[in-house]
């Protein structure tokens, strides 16, 4: 079980902005009086786009807000992964080490984040730029391995690719998310190999094949039997008391 704890520096206040006053309000109305503690997620979450992670202070305004004890706010935050407690840069690196990216090169790609970025986790790099961390799965197995910069995945990388995604953004560009070696989405490198008859795809196989060649048939006429099952033939009705 992994030790989450807040950050030992901290700043001196928190406030969410002005423009997050009716998302705020949005958020608590979802559910009835006395309930508003329910919206915690929902703050933490509008807290951490705002600032890029939780601080103690920010824990305090939403417990305020909300009318929750300040520890039952760290209990949520602490608890769910997904919340950083401690400063992050610019730029988040979550890189996938489970199983199936391990075996697919993970190392690499975590060895690219020591290399461009700090030499352990959770540390924001000097140009303040990013911060890298490890993770669970991901779920991108089938392009592994993967990583998650911001809201997007970047896949199919290896330790250059890695360097090259990281120096891309430390430029200020934004490279084009998803597979890295150029296959689409989650298809076999080199392209689909299933599914490929055109008729799976404009209608042909909806179409009557058997007497007479119509080729607008409804759905209702594609159902009905056909004449060949018409003619087969009915089942041979036992006499009363025969055997089974």
């Amino acid at each position: 079980m992994s030790l989450r704890r807040l950050s030992p520096d901290q700043p001196a206040s928190f406030a969410f902005k002005p423009e997050h006053g009716p998302r705020i309000k949005r958020e608590v109305a979802k559910y009835p009086p006395g309930r508003q503690a329910s919206a915690v997620i929902a703050l933490l979450r509008l807290g951490q786009e705002q600032e890029g992670w939780v601080s103690k202070p920010m824990i305090e305004e939403i417990g305020r807000i909300l009318s929750m004890p300040y520890i039952r706010v760290l209990e949520v935050a602490t608890f769910y992964t997904m919340f950083n407690l401690e400063p992050v840069g610019e730029h988040l690196v979550q890189v996938c080490t489970t199983t199936p990216c391990w075996l697919r090169g993970s190392d690499d790609v975590v060895a690219a984040c020591k290399k461009h970025i700090a030499p352990k986790p959770h540390t924001v790099s000097a140009d303040g730029k990013f911060s890298w961390m490890e993770v669970e799965c991901l779920g991108a197995c089938v392009n592994a391995p993967m990583l998650q910069i911001g809201k997007d995945f970047y896949e199919d990388l290896d330790g250059p690719k890695t360097e090259a995604l990281l120096e891309a953004f430390r430029r200020g560009e934004t490279p084009k998310p998803g597979a890295g070696n150029g296959r689409h989405t989650s298809e076999p490198e080199g392209g689909a190999l299933t599914l490929k008859d055109p008729k799976l795809y404009d209608g042909g196989y909806s179409r009557k094949t058997n007497g007479g060649g119509d080729e607008g048939a409804t759905d209702a006429e594609a159902k009905r039997p056909t004449q060949g099952a018409s003619d087969r033939d009915a089942p041979v009705q036992k006499p009363p008391g025969a055997a089974t």
